[in-house]
């Protein structure tokens, strides 16, 4: 597979799960304001630019309905959800050829949908409309992809960047939650942190699930360990990171790169820090340092990714 289409495939998906983190974030939060919490609403929002990377152009400026609306449609904004599906919908253009007709016609639906000067949304800024639709519209893209699509090595790269996004957005809002929420004094869920628990749980798309397996007595420790080591809740960061490595071995497997690299080292020893460890192991050592080397290691990830199969040289590629 040429790398340009690994590359485009590999940033539709990430953008499209870039999109779904930052409208659950901006959803969940906007819900918020309207409990009473000794949180400050400048506090929850900065916090929540943090989690999208503090993106130009952006800032607090005491008007949270204004922040979401840039961060929602304005297309100057690199983070905000029209950017996203705008970049999705670009790499998906540039190999129409490698996706289903069924992939193309879901992302260009939703892309025009969202871009259209006229559109009800753009004009009448019904966010509680039109955010669960964009979560709608991805997830009808997930499903079209795995349902049309042979899960060769296009579909593993879309899996490559779907995973990576998802474990790096999870993992940089844990770090962001850790200091004040979760390591509190106190096991029991009173108050203010009670609320914010739940909003942390569903930025996740996780109250549910987390209460099927805690019940609904929330504690930091159980959100930590939920969220950071369920191996069965997909946007758990093992979950996510176990999915990685699946497709990062399946790509290994159908490229010939067989032997050990440094790609596989850092993957596998990802991997193995969130299988082979216990909430207790973690909340024993600096939790914080732990989830930033965690970003840290998405990070290198990424790089090898692109070492390996975007920007490999010449000579490499003769060689295998």
């Amino acid at each position: 597979m040429l790398s340009r289409v690994a590359d485009s495939l590999y940033w539709m998906s990430r953008y499209l799960e870039r999109a779904e983190h930052t409208v659950r974030m901006l959803d969940v939060n906007m819900g918020l304001m309207l409990d009473k919490s000794s949180t400050s609403a400048e506090g929850r929002w900065k916090r929540v630019l943090a989690a999208l990377g503090n993106p130009q152009g952006v800032s607090w400026n005491n008007d949270y309905y204004q922040l979401v609306h840039s961060l929602t449609f304005d297309a100057e904004v690199p983070a905000s959800v029209t950017s996203c599906l705008i970049e999705a919908r670009e790499n998906a253009r540039q190999v129409r050829d490698e996706i289903s007709s069924e992939q193309w016609q879901q992302l260009n639906r939703m892309y025009h949908w969202v871009i259209q000067p006229s559109s009800e949304f753009g004009l009448n800024t019904r966010l509680s409309d039109f955010l669960p639709a964009v979560i709608d519209g991805v997830h009808l893209f997930q499903g079209v992809t795995d349902t049309t699509m042979s899960h060769g090595e296009e579909w593993q790269f879309i899996q490559l960047g779907r995973y990576l996004e998802r474990a790096s957005s999870i993992a940089n809002l844990l770090a962001l939650y850790q200091p004040e929420l979760l390591s509190p004094p106190e096991a029991s869920a009173e108050g203010s942190h009670y609320q914010e628990w739940v909003g942390l749980l569903r930025c996740c798309t996780a109250f549910e699930a987390y209460c099927k397996v805690y019940t609904a007595d929330l504690s930091a420790d159980w959100i930590l360990e939920f969220l950071l080591l369920n191996p069965q809740f997909p946007h758990s960061l093992r979950y996510s990171v176990d999915c990685l490595r699946q497709a990062l071995v399946a790509v290994r497997a159908s490229s010939g790169r067989m032997p050990v690299d440094d790609l596989s080292r850092v993957s596998g020893k990802l991997q193995a820090s969130l299988s082979f460890v216990d909430v207790s192991d973690i909340l024993a050592q600096d939790a914080g340092a732990y989830l930033h080397n965690v970003l840290h290691q998405c990070r290198q990830t990424h790089d090898l990714i692109y070492r390996f199969y975007i920007q490999y040289s010449v000579e490499a590629a003769l060689a295998l």
